[in-house]
Parts: C-alpha cells; sequence; structure tokens
C-alpha cells in the first residue's frame, strides 16, 4: 500500500513537471514554403554528391599525391555552406571527363563508314565500297 501511494506521488509530480516544462517553452510553428524545402534538399544533395566524389579511390589517391590528407579535404566539404557546395558542383560539371563519350563514338563510327567506302577497311557489311 505504501510503495504504491509513493508511486502515484512520483508519478503526479513527474507530470506536473513535465507540464510547466511544456508551458515555459511553447513550440513554434510556421508556414515553410516549397522553395525553403526544395533549397534544403538540394543542399543536402549536393553536399552528398560532393561527399561521394571524395570517395573514390582515384580521386583519393590525386589528393594524397598532391599532399592533401583526405580526411581534411572531407571535414572542409562538410564545413562548407550549401552556395559554396552548390558552386564547386557547378564547376564539377563543366569538366570535360567523359562528357563528350557519345560524341567521340559518333565520330569513330563516321570514320569507319567512311574508311569502309573507300574500301581501306570492311568492317560493316551494309557499306559497299565506291568504284
Amino acid at each position: 500500500m505504501r510503495t504504491s501511494r509513493l508511486l502515484k506521488k512520483t508519478g503526479t509530480l513527474l507530470l506536473a513537471t513535465s507540464l510547466l516544462g511544456a508551458s515555459i517553452a511553447p513550440a513554434q510553428a510556421a508556414m515553410v514554403g516549397t522553395a525553403q524545402v526544395i533549397a534544403a534538399e538540394q543542399g543536402t544533395l549536393n553536399r552528398a554528391r560532393l561527399a561521394s566524389m571524395l570517395e573514390r579511390e582515384d580521386l583519393q589517391s590525386q589528393l594524397t599525391a598532391m599532399g592533401v590528407d583526405v580526411q581534411q579535404a572531407k571535414a572542409r566539404v562538410a564545413s562548407l555552406t550549401d552556395a559554396e557546395v552548390a558552386r564547386i558542383n557547378q564547376q564539377v560539371e563543366k569538366l570535360p571527363a567523359g562528357a563528350d563519350a557519345l560524341g567521340i563514338v559518333l565520330t569513330i563510327i563516321v570514320i569507319f563508314i567512311i574508311t569502309d567506302l573507300v574500301g581501306w577497311t570492311d568492317i560493316f557489311p551494309f557499306v559497299h565500297p565506291i568504284k
């Protein structure tokens, strides 16, 4: 009986304390615009993309060869602002790292077709040499 009364008093005290704490710091609620949500999500995606590039072994070996500690580079990327991360990702997208692969493949195919037409090669069976 005595432990039951002690548990009730303790529970009541905890409930009163939690209600008092809730009334001191009321929750703040506000509307969040779509643009704010998209900007926050884009910042997260940009940061994840840059972090994934730092996980590549070829990039890590180049950083090490240039005297940069990979862990320090990761820490610096983590401390960048969203705008800085977006700017770096834009610069990386502009770099010509395989972006013109389709153009190169099409150029090679055209060269092979021309050499087949001239009669120097016989790669494509549908191309007949010019006589």
